[in-house]
């Protein structure tokens, strides 16, 4: 079937008036547009070869990747920090109740495990003070006796190591192991030994 030779429009083409500057050619071609219809909207142009139109430059570019978001319950919390821990002194008894304390500086509290620096230098005294903490503390033993020696001098001044012990029990990883330590009674060695009371293993 063939189609009708459309008919030429009546209609003629108003040429514009000489002397018009741009704004006033503008506003008279303006004017002589006529809306498409209903049939015209959304149509893809196609070009002269039937290929459809190249992008703009606009889509060509790279888009951005944004990562999802995570859900409220993926976040992990932040690690809780350690409480720091009180230094110890003879007799002071943080987190001990009375009873107890009592018992410790007077020895009557039962004696699970005994360690004897006396003689040792500061070198192998120190590990050996570790080592035996460490062990009564995983073996569950609750107080235990450890002896260094009264090394009192002539000019009045105490020995090393019984200077030094009660500072290796508050240096890590003794302290978080100790409740309380206090000067043993006389038959345990007097100020020459400390009662060591330690935590109950976790």
């Amino acid at each position: 079937m063939t189609k009708k030779p459309s008919k030429p429009s009546n209609k003629k083409e108003k040429k514009p008036p000489k002397g018009l500057d741009d704004t006033a050619l503008w506003g008279h071609v303006a004017a002589s547009i006529e809306p498409l219809d209903e049939r015209h909207k959304n149509l893809l142009k196609v070009a002269g070869d039937g290929t459809a139109p190249a992008s703009s430059p606009v889509s060509q570019k790279k888009r951005t990747f944004f990562p999802p978001l995570k859900a409220p319950g993926d976040a992990k919390p932040p690690p809780k920090k350690r409480p720091v821990l009180q230094d110890l002194d003879h007799g002071t008894s943080i987190g001990v109740d009375k009873s107890t304390a009592t018992r410790l500086k007077k020895g009557r509290q039962p004696i699970e495990g005994r360690l004897d620096l006396h003689g040792m230098i500061q070198s192998e005294a120190h590990p050996a003070l570790d080592a035996f903490i460490e062990n009564a503390y995983r073996s569950g033993k609750r107080a235990v006796l450890v002896i260094t020696g009264k090394g009192t001098k002539l000019d009045g001044s105490v020995g090393v190591l019984r200077q030094a012990v009660p500072r290796w029990l508050n240096l890590p990883p003794n302290r978080p192991r100790i409740l309380a330590f206090s000067h043993a009674t006389a038959k345990d060695g007097g100020e020459g030994a400390l009662y060591v009371l330690l935590k109950r293993k976790r």
